[in-house]
């Protein structure tokens, strides 16, 4: 007997792919911040489906690779509203205008341990640079700061690794507020 879910069993309780497309989203937004590692944007894009999250919106000159980009994100971008910006601070102004909070994921001097806050509907995760981190034009327009605690050796996670993690705490404790 196999034990592994089939490829039908996965799918019983998945929406059509027209419901998928017109499903409300979780009022949740990913802003990467000059991220340019095309594995690490496609990432996010699953990331970004996995859990029905409003969009992600990449922000930076970008010289990224579409093949692998698609490669990451196993073709998941038709199903996840991805936007593109020149400025990451004109963006994450506009959220603001539209009643967003902000929380930038680096380590700072302020900065708290991600899984003691209490995330709202309509939040941002700002996510940033492979080596540089979130912008200091970034971490200045946010509300809060967060950071992923680290107990071994190493300082810092893959910015995908670490968005992964904060995003999964942050969409379930905003799916959960929502009425059902």
């Amino acid at each position: 007997m196999n034990i592994q879910l089939t490829k039908e069993d996965l799918r019983k309780n998945k929406p059509t792919r027209d419901d998928y497309l017109t499903k409300e989203k979780i009022p949740l937004i990913v802003v990467l911040d000059k991220v340019t590692n095309s594995y690490n944007i496609g990432a996010f894009i699953r990331l970004a489906d996995a859990f029905a999250i409003e969009k992600v919106i990449v922000c930076g000159a970008l010289t990224i690779s579409d093949k692998k980009m698609k490669k990451a994100s196993r073709n998941e971008a038709k199903w996840v509203c991805v936007e593109y910006s020149d400025s990451t601070t004109t963006s994450l102004q506009t959220l603001l205008a539209d009643g967003y909070t902000l929380y930038s994921v680096e380590l700072c001097h302020e900065s708290v341990d991600y899984s003691n806050v209490a995330y709202p509907p309509k939040s941002v995760l700002v996510l940033g640079n492979e080596r540089k981190g979130v912008s200091e034009e970034a971490l200045k327009l946010s509300h809060q700061h967060i950071h992923i605690p680290m107990f071994g050796m190493g300082n810092s996670l893959n910015v995908s690794t670490a968005g992964a993690i904060v995003l999964a705490e942050c969409a379930n404790q905003i799916r959960k507020s929502l009425p059902s």
